[in-house]
């Protein structure tokens, strides 16, 4: 597991009128702050990454369809630079998954049905200077296949 990136396995309630799943709590272990929520759909054959954050830490949770969500260790200095992980998370599998500050990251659909998910980042967004540092999904230098033809291109 890539250094500082945790796992929650989220708690899913079902009755009789539907399910009611917790995300994230602020007497969760890993709970720092709260900067904004924000919901982003990816569609089948595309990838929605690479990115990171130099300040921010994201908390990711899919709450409709599945996602492969991949991360990618960028910081030079850590333990595990360089390391991907690979999560299936979604509907199959709740969990909420925290990605450090420095850590690459991404998603892409798993199936023919779009992604919904959640992310609670620790920052609200800056629209004049955003916390955003973008790569290719085809970037040679990380070497990841996301099984797609179709993603962020940088320039």
């Amino acid at each position: 597991m890539i250094s500082g990136v945790k796992i929650k396995k989220l708690k899913v309630i079902p009755d009789s009128r539907g399910l009611l799943m917790e995300m994230m709590r602020a007497d969760d272990e890993f709970f720092q702050k709260f900067g904004q929520v924000y919901l982003s759909v990816c569609k089948p054959g595309y990838a929605k990454g690479w990115h990171y954050h130099k300040i921010q830490t994201d908390h990711f949770v899919v709450v409709k369809g599945n996602a492969k969500v991949a991360l990618y260790d960028g910081r030079k200095n850590s333990s595990t630079y360089r390391e991907i992980n690979n999560f299936e998370i979604g509907e199959k599998n709740p969990i909420l998954i925290v990605i450090p500050n420095g850590v690459y990251h991404g998603f892409t659909p798993v199936g023919d049905e779009s992604a919904y998910l959640i992310n609670i980042p620790t920052e609200p967004y800056n629209y004049k200077n955003p916390d955003e540092h973008r790569v290719s999904f085809d970037n040679p230098e990380i070497g990841y296949d996301w099984g797609v033809k179709e993603g962020d291109r940088v320039k």
